[in-house]
């Protein structure tokens, strides 16, 4: 999609009324899609479509119209930015708000572009659909495939005080080094009250931030020579107790070398009781040494640190979907609790069904940025990510989301009945969205069935990521004639006539375009494919697409 990145290609095949199949290849950013013809109704002859509709979109409807934005354009372009703010009431970014996008290799999080976008967007006065929390592609995948690695039998951190069983009764010199920088302000304390094992644990408590992370840290032996014998390159796991009194107080846990390197540089969300960690990582140096920064207010324990060599762990190992689990929950945890009042909603599980079937998408041995979290989860993915969300975010919409639902009855029925399923099991699942990325000949009928089975589950019904390809044969010299810019705009329309007939209007979440201009569809940008799918060409003019769907947003 017109998204900073790009990830695999995949075929989708859609179930058709008529006996015509066609198999479109598509490289997917933000998400896999169909654009294939659908059944191909009788020629009639086209509205007299202009683009002389006012707008702004957003006050066609009562309700939320958005589009989706790419970071480049939206920070660098200035008009493609007052076009999106002077249109929509709520955006969704393409590929800002994903795994891959915030994830770093060390498991830690990096949203200076996201925050970017949603200071942006806020200050002009949109609100944020958040997209997405779980998905099979655009992850960072190499960082959740070494949660894989387990530890092996021998403590490498052994001889370090990792116990803090050894030391004076107010400190444990000479193997801990303890720093605090103005203005930042804490204590360090020797808690022999409840460790988690033995006599003594550790105990800092923040009661002042610094300027920077570093300010306030812990930190191992700080010599080389004495250090733990990490060796460049090589897996390791670290494993620790913690726990904390903060509600949603965390710390970091870094190895820093000679080369100020950082690994993992993993931000630990510990539980209010003692619980252990294990946190896999790639040594960054020689010898590094062992460093944690309080970087949040609170206070915090820790105890009996270790460092074992990584190996590889067999299917179904409890340790590895304890650590998935984990990481899937400090990630929902990470992203919900940073925007409140921002982001309004959010994509909690996208994509879960295989395409043309009912079957739920897993697999193994992935690359890249892709990576299934039902390996390791299995189905239980689903429940988990609605249930951290909505841990951590007591008010936003939660959807899951899926594709090729006006094509495929199978999936569509599947989909829905996930759906009722996760409601009776008491799933605080709010909505469902259909992504819609449908052509000028796609099956009226397949609509209607769409939008009257997704309205059957009760549930509020999203129209998540609509664009329509006026060339879906994919044409070379494809130049879009009036006629077929008209049938486009006649679809747009229809597309929100059948919202608007088979959903209630108490179900009717909104509607959001898939993209602002044609040349930075994901369709051209991604596909590589001659097309002019959205509702503005390349020099920001409204097409006859635009009066469609504001005419449908009408109801005129």
């Amino acid at each position: 999609m017109m998204i900073d990145k790009l990830v695999d290609v995949r075929n989708k095949i859609p179930v058709l009324s008529i006996s015509l199949s066609i198999a479109m290849l598509c490289t997917i950013v933000s998400c896999k899609k169909n654009d294939s013809s659908g059944s191909n109704p009788a020629p009639v002859a086209p509205p007299p479509f202009d683009t002389t509709a006012t707008g702004p979109l957003k006050s066609g409807a009562t309700f939320n119209v958005g589009l989706a934005i790419d970071y480049n354009q939206y920070k660098n372009d200035a008009t493609y930015a007052a076009l999106v703010n002077k249109e929509a009431n709520n955006v969704t970014f393409g590929y800002q708000m994903k795994h891959g996008a915030i994830v770093k290799n060390d498991g830690s999080f990096d949203f200076s572009k996201t925050d970017e976008m949603v200071n942006q967007a806020t200050a002009a006065g949109l609100w944020i659909y958040g997209h997405t929390l779980t998905w099979h592609q655009n992850q960072n995948g190499d960082y959740l495939r070494s949660l894989a690695a387990v530890a092996g039998s021998t403590d490498l951190f052994a001889g370090q005080n990792g116990d803090f069983e050894s030391g004076s009764a107010t400190s444990f010199s000479p193997y801990w080094a303890r720093l605090v920088a103005a203005p930042a302000a804490a204590t360090y304390e020797v808690e022999t009250a409840s460790p988690a094992q033995g006599t003594r644990s550790f105990k800092v408590t923040v009661t002042t931030l610094g300027t920077n992370p570093y300010d306030v840290q812990m930190i191992q032996n700080n010599s080389p020579t004495n250090n733990w014998p990490g060796v460049l390159g090589n897996q390791y796991v670290i494993k620790l107790w913690a726990k904390t009194s903060t509600t949603n107080g965390s710390f970091r846990v870094i190895n820093q070398g000679t080369t100020s390197s950082l690994a993992p540089n993993y931000d630990l969300f510990p539980a209010s009781t003692w619980t252990e960690y294990s946190i896999p990582f790639t040594c960054p140096d020689n010898n590094p040494t062992l460093k944690f920064w309080f970087n949040n207010l609170g206070t915090y324990w820790i105890d009996n640190i270790r460092i074992y060599d990584a190996t590889a762990a067999s299917p179904g190992s409890q340790v590895v979907i304890d650590r998935v689990d984990s990481a899937l929950k400090q990630w929902i945890r990470a992203s919900v609790t940073r925007y409140p009042g921002k982001v309004k909603a959010w994509d909690v599980v996208n994509e879960p069904y295989t395409d043309g079937a009912s079957v739920l998408r897993t697999g193994t041995g992935t690359t890249g940025d892709t990576y299934y979290w039902a390996e390791w989860l299995g189905r239980s993915y689903i429940t988990k990510a609605f249930n951290y969300a909505r841990l951590y975010d007591a008010t936003s919409d939660l959807f899951m989301n899926d594709y090729n639902l006006e094509y495929n009855s199978v999936k569509l029925d599947s989909f829905a009945a996930l759906a009722n399923q996760l409601k009776t099991q008491g799933v605080p699942i709010t909505g469902v969205g259909t992504q819609m990325h449908i052509n000028i000949n796609t099956d009226k009928t397949g609509i209607d069935n769409m939008f009257v089975k997704l309205a059957s589950t009760g549930l509020k019904v999203r129209v998540s990521e609509l664009d329509i390809r006026i060339n879906p044969s994919n044409m070379t010299g494809f130049t879009a004639t009036q006629s077929q810019l008209n049938d486009q705009a006649t679809m747009y329309k229809y597309v929100l006539q059948s919202y608007y007939r088979n959903v209630p209007a108490a179900q009717r979440y909104g509607v959001t375009v898939w993209g602002v201009t044609d040349n930075y569809s994901w369709i051209v940008v991604s596909q590589g494919h001659e097309d002019s799918p959205l509702l503005f060409d390349a020099s920001y003019h409204k097409k006859p697409a635009y009066t469609g769907l504001w005419q449908g947003l009408k109801q005129q």
